[in-house]
């Protein structure tokens, strides 16, 4: 990961089980030092053979002897997941990058988590803290089957009154109007999980203002058909000009050049190539800024995002 500069060696210490499909690994110093700090909501980058994939730490924020990561097994996917079900165990050494997190936890009167399948890893650390803080909260966790839902059985032990498991086989597709309907005036609403879900939450919460919601995608949304057009990148730092051509991304045009940033997914979906954007306004393509921060035009993910304008000057 020579794109990541935060970039290190870690060690499988542990590999287990954690639902139908979902494995647990957690990583370790290979020398036993420290691992770390994050917060929750983080996640890591890992090297698996020849592909970089993001994945939420759901472990315990106050454990700094360890960093724990569960992935799914997908199918469909390219790559990762079966690198990591297959191929991954105890011993092995894995570059990893992070932790990064464009998903954190806001301070709230209430909170409202709603977890699609393996979107349950991020939530995890979430309920942790909101529950020592004695802050109100509910989770509504949906999932294929009951066996295929990590957690679950944990959580409904220890939160029996606050848990509300929702497997399709058994109730169909989550009631998030429901859901929704009964949070607090002033509840933050957390979600993670399938696209489908994300987009349902999304327009739900538009005709409800008085929660206010946070999501995290695992994989880039559908921004619809776009048009490419060349544009120029002034490096803030240096007055550097850099001509991006309608066929490559700002990273492409910057590393042509000889200018060197971090990257790390090239789909707008793990916030690595985040950089401050000093004046022009940017055509946003990511998955990772709210539409806010996106409105705010001062920041963006350069792997994906291109320019409204003629210029964009860059923190760079």
């Amino acid at each position: 990961m020579s794109d990541n500069r935060t970039a290190r060696w870690m060690q499988v210490s542990a590999k287990e089980p954690a639902a139908d499909g979902v494995v647990l690994v957690t990583l370790a110093d290979p020398d036993g030092g420290a691992v770390a700090h994050w917060e929750p909501g983080a996640h890591l980058d890992l090297v698996l053979g020849e592909v970089t994939r993001q994945y939420s730490l759901c472990g315990d924020p106050g454990d700094t002897s360890s960093l724990t990561v569960g992935v799914l097994r997908e199918p469909n996917g390219r790559g990762g997941s079966a690198y990591v079900h297959d191929k991954l165990a105890v011993g092995d050494l894995v570059e990893v990058g992070g932790p990064r997190n464009h998903f954190a936890l806001a301070d709230a009167p209430s909170y409202l988590f709603v977890a699609g399948g393996i979107g349950i890893t991020p939530l995890r650390p979430m309920l942790r803290r909101v529950d020592e803080q004695a802050t109100p909260w509910t989770l509504l966790y949906g999932g294929r089957t009951r066996a295929s839902m990590a957690f679950a059985d944990d959580l409904t032990t220890a939160h029996p009154d606050r848990v509300l498991l929702r497997p399709q086989d058994e109730f169909g597709i989550l009631d998030l109007s429901a859901a929704l309907d009964s949070a607090p005036p002033g509840t933050a609403v957390y979600c993670c999980g399938p696209e489908p879900l994300l987009q349902a939450i999304e327009s739900a919460c538009r005709e409800r203002d008085h929660v206010t919601l946070h999501v995290e995608r695992f994989a880039p949304k559908d921004v619809g058909d776009t048009e490419n057009g060349s544009f120029e990148v002034e490096l803030g730092r240096t007055g550097e000009v850099v001509e991006v051509a309608e066929t490559e991304s700002i990273i492409d045009a910057l590393q042509r050049r000889g200018v060197e940033v971090d990257f790390s997914c090239r789909e707008g979906t793990c916030g690595t190539c985040e950089v401050a954007v000093l004046g022009g306004t940017p055509d946003h393509r990511d998955s990772v800024l709210t539409a806010d921060e996106q409105a705010a035009g001062d920041a963006m993910m350069i792997c994906v995002s291109r320019s409204c304008t003629p210029r964009l000057v860059l923190d760079l």
